[in-house]
């Protein structure tokens, strides 16, 4: 989340003031920005294995491989070996391989999610009903008092539930890099997890606008990314402030950093026009050549028609997050705008401080209710376009579509399966309503991420999820007690 502060003069001042209560409070005896000493990790000791990567078949499930070309299939087959799509079809052959029977079950492409700030994850439903304990001032005060190890506990805590939830891809937008340690902490709770992700490298909350970031941290992750990738599995990008934040950053600020991140050859994500307050963001943005097909806009609500199109010709994609711009007040997610438009756009979860849980099909239910809401009309959106957005246009969105989005020979295996025979489904209808409609993450019995089984039978096959939940419990309690808060 972006808080267009800069527009909203009341709420920047009650923001600033809860930050210099927390430092006159003498949280630690360090400069703000320094990095804490690390404790002990509580209640875990060595990541349990990923499972291997072995050559299975679902069998005889309702496949929707979200391809134009291959369609649905009704009693298909997926065959997955070396953790990549074989085939996909009826009666394929695949001897020896494990097979998983499909009866009952919708097959189709992992979710991806394209922005989520899963280190606060830690702090979820904690933002209150008073402007000084709302999500900003919440985030900043326990960011500034968070070790390595919290970071580790939170971001393990949402990737725990994504798996959960059916996402096979995650966009880990960690805008609380105080150290390096701090970022290498977050990375192995994304890597121990088996997630296909992109982790972006971003700011300390508190970190004064005036200042840049520690590039040379960015650039010595760069340097060792490939020990940090899980064989390729994660990649690296930035989370970039961009040109406004609680104010107009300076240029040597901005600028230095975005071309950072160009030189790297990363891509670049930045909450840009994020509430319909913070009109002419993006043209501003633009008219700096800081658009372009590596630079994904977050939210981006305040987007005039004219905006829409510099975004479309620059190619940049856009990162829809309606469950938070809703909760926080900002306005009515643009959809069919950027659509029409032909703007690449993908669906996130954002923060669950705000939204309480990473449902994202409760997400993609509420883009198209949205959508048909604001058009009166109940056939604006359809169910199977909505989950695309989901699926391949997200893939589409990060620039991942040759290897995930879709159930098609040659693309890695990022396949989940739904049971439909659980209550909330019912009778089997029409499979996209009953995917965008009903599905909760207790339906999800299956989850594949690279060929590997991450969850079967509804349980996950790799993480504690008890230990998991126990360990983030204590590192809020003791977060929450560093930072003095009532």
């Amino acid at each position: 989340m972006y808080n267009p502060a800069m527009h909203r003069p009341i709420d920047r001042r009650r923001f600033i003031g809860s930050i210099a209560a927390f430092a006159a409070a003498g949280l630690t005896g360090l400069p703000a920005f320094c990095a804490q000493p690390k404790k002990a990790r509580r209640g875990h000791g060595p990541a349990a294995a990923l499972p291997a990567r072995s050559e299975i078949v679902l069998r005889n499930a309702y496949v929707m491989t979200m391809d134009s070309a291959l369609g649905d299939i009704p009693g298909g087959d997926v065959h997955i070996k070396n953790g990549e799509i074989v085939a996909v079809g009826k009666a394929v052959k695949a001897p020896g391989a494990t097979v998983l029977d499909g009866r009952g079950t919708i097959v189709l492409p992992g979710l991806v999610e394209t922005h989520w700030h899963m280190w606060n994850t830690l702090l979820r439903s904690f933002a209150g009903e008073k402007a000084d304990q709302g999500y900003f001032p919440t985030a900043a005060t326990f960011g500034q008092a968070m070790l390595p190890d919290d970071m580790y506990h939170g971001a393990r805590l949402a990737a725990a539930e994504a798996l959960n939830s059916g996402l096979t891809t995650v966009h880990s937008y960690c805008h609380n890099v105080r150290s390096r340690e701090h970022a290498e902490a977050e990375i192995r709770a994304v890597r121990e997890s088996g997630l296909r992700a992109r982790w972006s490298y971003g700011w300390p909350q508190g970190l004064p606008d005036t200042q840049v970031c520690n590039l040379n941290d960015l650039e010595g992750l760069h340097r060792d990314w490939q020990s940090l990738s899980n064989e390729g599995l994660i990649s690296l990008g930035f989370a970039w402030r961009g040109m406004f934040r609680n104010s107009a950053l300076p240029p040597q600020v901005y600028r230095t950093e975005f071309e950072t991140a160009r030189r790297l050859g990363i891509p670049i994500s930045a909450h840009v026009g994020s509430s319909e307050n913070a009109k002419g963001q993006i043209e501003a943005h633009a008219k700096e050549n800081l658009l372009g097909k590596d630079v994904q806009l977050l939210h981006a609500l305040s987007a005039s028609p004219a905006e829409i199109e510099m975004i479309a010709k620059a190619d940049s994609p856009v990162s829809l997050s309606p469950g938070t711009e809703l909760r926080i007040g900002y306005g009515f997610t643009k959809i069919s705008e950027f659509l029409d438009a032909g703007v690449r756009v993908g669906v996130s979860v954002d923060t669950t401080a705000l939204t309480g849980d990473a449902n994202l099909f409760g997400i993609l239910k509420m883009i198209r209710n949205i959508e048909n809401a604001k058009s009166h009309d109940e056939f604006k959106m359809s169910a199977r376009r909505v989950l695309e957005l989901g699926t391949i246009d997200g893939a589409r969105s990060m620039g991942i579509e040759d290897k995930v989005g879709s159930l098609k020979p040659g693309k890695r295996a990022d396949v989940i399966m739904i049971s439909t025979e659980q209550l909330n489904m019912g009778v089997f209808t029409d499979p996209s309503h009953m995917v965008v409609e009903s599905t909760q993450p207790g339906n999800v019995d299956t989850v594949i991420v690279d060929g590997r089984i991450l969850k079967r039978g509804g349980k996950l096959t790799s993480l504690a999820v008890d230990q998991i939940v126990a360990d983030a419990a204590a590192s809020l309690d003791a977060v929450r007690k560093r930072a003095n808060w009532r």
